[in-house]
């Protein structure tokens, strides 16, 4: 039996992933969140930390958006005991949904603050170690030609 035809084999284009890994920065990052704003991003009994956290490609995929079906008016006399306790505990998981994609918005900015940040450092690294580049070949270059 042979081995099913890689997508890319059966003619769908896939993209090379590139590993996704838990990396310090090689350049220090000036990164400071407040106590507030670390609390806003952190789960109780969980600490955020943005400068560690990775998310997966699945996590930042927008979520499609579901049609809403229409409300269904429950007459009175059909709102028994059942029915209450059905409401509270769906309101109680709405609650707990909403509070949960707060949750990951606000760690999701976080982690793209600091991104910013490391990028921004990144790019003065560059240009740094360019500079020095081109003062090392000036300098080897006036070393050969005497």
């Amino acid at each position: 039996m042979s081995p099913p035809p890689s997508p890319a084999a059966a003619g769908g284009e896939q993209k090379p992933r590139r590993e996704r890994s838990a990396r310090t920065p090689r350049v220090p990052v000036k990164f400071r969140v407040s106590p507030a704003d670390l609390a806003l991003a952190s789960a109780p009994g969980v600490q955020f930390d943005p400068q560690t956290r990775q998310f997966s490609d699945d996590e930042l995929k927008p979520q499609p958006m579901c049609k809403k079906s229409k409300k269904q008016v429950v007459p009175d006399e059909a709102k028994d005991q059942k029915y209450w306790t059905r409401r509270e505990r769906n309101n109680y998981a709405a609650k707990r949904s909403r509070e949960a994609r707060r949750l990951k918005e606000n760690q999701i900015v976080l982690r793209a603050n600091f991104l910013e940040k490391e990028n921004v450092a990144l790019r003065e690294s560059i240009e740094e170690i360019t500079r020095e580049n081109e003062r090392l070949k000036e300098r080897l270059s006036s070393c050969t030609c005497r």
